[in-house]
């Protein structure tokens, strides 16, 4: 899923393709587990598969997130979104925008992918039930057009899922 946000970027800055390529080799040295990096030759778009916990609602199913570094990185969050079919989930809207603070909101600079995605496959282990957001329809139909998830005034109001 490509935006016009996404293919309009700015190309990275200094300070974020080192941090990058220090978290790429990192990543590769000792990646998170149930997540795998597709490697490609574009460090600021990263596409990870990731394998839903064992013991979960999504045990055994595989997803893949798309993963776009903005110029300014780590100082600015990146953009996380699942590549469709994006997993059922509560805080997963059906066009794979994620409702997760740390993406947003309560983002820091001390953040790697590797953490953010460990906070991804938590939100996904601690579900109890497999559902879209109840305004799913609503948000994706205001999505249209590329919108990115980061333009998105979130509401973080429900961590018990």
């Amino acid at each position: 899923m490509t935006t016009p946000s996404a293919s309009s970027r700015k190309t990275l800055s200094k300070i974020a393709t080192n941090r990058l390529q220090k978290e790429l080799m990192e990543w590769q040295a000792n990646p998170p587990a149930g997540f795998k990096h597709k490697v490609t030759d574009n460090l600021q778009r990263w596409i990870i598969e990731v394998n839903g916990a064992p013991g979960t609602l999504y045990a055994n199913e595989t997803f893949q997130l798309q993963v776009d570094f903005p110029e300014h990185y780590p100082m600015e969050a990146p953009q996380v979104i699942f590549v469709p079919p994006a997993p059922v989930h509560p805080h997963i809207y059906s066009n794979g925008h994620i409702c997760l603070d740390i993406l947003y909101d309560s983002w820091s600079p001390a953040m790697t992918i590797s953490s953010v995605c460990i906070s991804i496959v938590s939100m996904l282990s601690s579900s109890t039930s497999k559902q879209r957001p109840a305004d799913d329809e609503r948000y994706v139909k205001n999505c249209r057009n590329g919108r990115s998830p980061k333009e998105t005034r979130w509401w973080f109001h429900d961590d018990k899922v």
